[in-house]
């Protein structure tokens, strides 16, 4: 507990702002939870399914890292160790990634161009991302 002047334990805003800021954390930590819990379940549902058809595709296997990386992504907020920043930038490159590979033979030779750039834009953010939290 932390000993507050009577005029710091007077002040309404002050409180007001305590108040709020606990709420928020509630509220962020418990949709953090349901969103592991969620994915947990996907996971589980995407093996069962891989189980029932008795075959692993790349799709599969991209989409498990797509589960991996929300999973970690959750694990960086609860921990504090490493960048948060970082996380979705590879959710986003292994999303455009399994995109291609799902729509690769039936998209336009362009698209798959500008999908390969965009994934080029996020890997150079994360470097720059991941240099500039070392510095």
């Amino acid at each position: 507990m932390v000993l507050r002047s009577p005029q710091e334990q007077a002040d309404p805003n002050r409180i007001q702002s305590s108040l709020a800021v606990t709420l928020f954390r509630w509220i962020e930590r418990s949709l953090l939870v349901l969103t592991a819990g969620l994915t947990i379940i996907a996971a589980v549902m995407e093996l069962w399914t891989i189980y029932q058809k008795q075959e692993v595709g790349l799709a599969d296997i991209l989409l498990m890292f797509l589960y991996l990386e929300v999973i970690g992504m959750i694990a960086v907020f609860y921990t504090g160790i490493g960048s948060p920043f970082v996380y979705p930038i590879f959710i986003a490159i292994t999303a455009l990634a399994r995109l291609i590979v799902l729509q690769g033979k039936d998209m336009a030779p362009e698209n798959i161009m500008f999908e390969a750039g965009a994934i080029l834009v996020l890997a150079a953010a994360a470097v720059v991302v991941g240099y500039a939290r070392r510095n």
